[in-house]
C-alpha cells in the first residue's frame, strides 16, 4: 500500500504540531494559519452540535456528517475522532468505512468500554485487550488499500496500568495500525517512558489543564512523539472570547468597546471567500 498523506506528513515533519477543529470556520482558520493537518475533536463536535460533554453522547452519523463538511472545507488531511467505532468490530468496519467516504484521511480509534468519556475524565473503563485488538483488525480491513491513518489509542493507562497501555499499543501495531496514542498520562516520567517504549509514530494529547503537562513541541519530540496535538485549543479560546463579548453586550447595550476583540466584517469576509464567490459568479454570468 502507498504511503498515506498523513504518514508523508510525520515523515516530513519529524515531529508536528496540529489543531483540532470543530466545524467548517476551525478547520479554514486552521488551514489559513499553516497548519498541514487537523483533528476533528468528538469533544468538540459533542460540545458545539448537540451541547453535551465528551461521554458517548455523540452519535456514529452525526460525528461522519460533520466530517464530511469539514473535509469538503479544507485541502488539508483531517483526522478524525472515531472513539470506540461506536460498537463491535462490525460497527468499526462501517465506522471506517463511512469515515472514507466523507473524505478523512485518518482516525483515532480507543478501547474505552461504550459509552466512553473524555480521556482526562475520571471512571473510564476499557475493554479485554483482544476486543480491542478485534476493532482494530476490523478497521485495518475496512481501509484496504485507501489512504487512511489509524491511530490506536488506549485509555488503559489509567484503569490497568502504564505497562498495559504500551502493550496494547504495541499488538495494535503489529495488527496494522499506523501510529500509537496512550491517552491522558499524568506525569513527565510517564511521558518519557512512553516516548521510548511505545511505536512510533507516537501520539502527544496536549489539552490545557488536563491531565497530562503540556509541554513544547521540541521538548516532546526529543521524547519520542511525532504528532503533538492540540485538540481544544480553538474551542476553549472561542468560549472564552464568545462568553466575554456576550456578557458585554448584555452588559453594555453595545460593542462599541470590544472592538479589539472582533474581527472586522472585511476580515471576516476574506476568511469565508467572499470576494472567490464574487469572481466566481462574474465567470459565469451570475448577476
Amino acid at each position: 500500500m502507498a504511503k498515506s498523506r498523513v504518514q508523508t506528513i510525520v515523515e516530513q515533519f519529524g515531529a508536528l504540531t496540529f489543531p483540532g477543529v470543530y466545524d467548517t470556520l476551525s478547520a479554514k482558520l486552521a488551514q489559513q494559519a499553516g497548519f498541514s493537518l487537523a483533528f476533528i475533536s468528538g469533544y468538540s463536535v459533542a460540545a458545539t452540535a448537540i451541547g453535551k460533554p465528551d461521554m458517548g453522547f455523540l452519535t456514529q452519523t452525526e460525528m461522519a456528517e460533520r466530517a464530511r463538511h469539514i473535509c469538503a472545507s479544507v485541502d488539508i488531511p483531517i483526522i478524525v475522532d472515531a472513539d470506540t467505532g461506536y460498537g463491535n468490530p462490525l460497527n468499526v468496519y462501517r465506522t471506517i468505512d463511512d469515515l472514507i467516504n466523507a473524505g478523512a484521511a485518518g482516525c483515532f480509534l480507543e478501547d474505552q468500554v461504550w459509552p466512553k468519556k473524555c480521556g482526562h475524565m475520571r471512571g473510564k473503563k476499557v475493554v479485554d485487550r483482544q476486543e480491542y485488538l478485534d476493532k482494530i483488525s476490523a478497521a485495518v480491513d475496512a481501509r484496504g488499500d485507501r489512504d487512511f491513518f489509524i491511530v490506536a489509542r488506549t485509555d488503559a493507562e489509567a484503569v490497568i496500568g502504564l505497562d498495559e497501555a504500551i502493550a496494547r499499543v504495541q499488538a495494535a501495531r503489529q495488527a496494522g495500525a499506523d501510529a500509537s496514542f496512550v491517552e491522558a498520562p499524568g506525569s513527565l516520567d510517564q511521558l518519557k517512558e512512553i516516548g521510548k517504549r511505545a511505536p512510533g509514530p507516537i501520539v502527544a494529547n496536549m489539552i490545557e489543564g488536563g491531565l497530562t503537562p503540556v509541554l513544547s513541541r521540541e521538548e516532546l519530540a526529543a521524547m519520542g512523539f511525532n504528532l503533538i496535538l492540540y485538540p481544544l485549543t480553538a474551542l476553549f479560546g472561542a468560549a472564552r472570547v464568545i462568553k466575554d463579548l456576550y456578557e458585554t453586550l448584555y452588559r453594555d447595550g453595545t460593542t462599541q468597546d470590544a472592538a479589539d476583540s472582533l474581527a472586522s466584517f472585511a476580515q471576516f469576509n476574506e476568511i469565508i471567500g467572499v470576494e472567490e464567490q464574487y469572481r466566481l459568479a462574474e465567470r459565469f454570468g451570475v448577476k
